[in-house]
């Protein structure tokens, strides 16, 4: 079994950065694609970013450019930096990850079996 814990979340002004973190414990494999959610009121779960065990990322058009996926192995801890924050963004950010060796659909939350509980990220202009 496998425990994704999310954490970094806050209130910022528009143009403000954050950084989520999301700590992954249980049984670690070694192909895995790990990607970031987040779900607006009223509106349907939707993928951020996601990465492979390869580094290979992806990211939804919206916020090309602003933030960037990352992993620290040695922790078991995936990152999600957001730069140029917009109200927009605000939202309740999930980690999610399935153990398989591509990122296959990664925008889909169908293609995840793992998920964390989410962490409320406010923008305010």
């Amino acid at each position: 079994h496998v425990q994704l814990v999310e954490s970094g979340g806050g209130s910022v002004q528009s143009g403000g950065s954050l950084r989520l973190s999301c700590a992954a414990s249980g049984y670690i494999y070694s192909s895995y694609c790990m990607a970031w959610f987040r779900q607006a009121p009223g509106k349907e779960r939707e993928g951020v970013a996601s990465i492979d065990s390869d580094g290979s990322t992806n990211y939804a058009d919206s916020v090309k450019g602003r933030f960037t996926i990352s992993q620290d192995n040695a922790k078991n801890t995936l990152y999600l930096q957001m730069n140029s924050l917009k109200p927009e963004d605000t939202a309740i950010y999930y980690c999610a990850a399935v153990y398989l060796e591509y990122c296959m659909g990664w925008y889909k939350t169908i293609s995840y079996k793992y998920w964390g509980q989410g962490t409320q990220v406010t923008v305010s202009s």
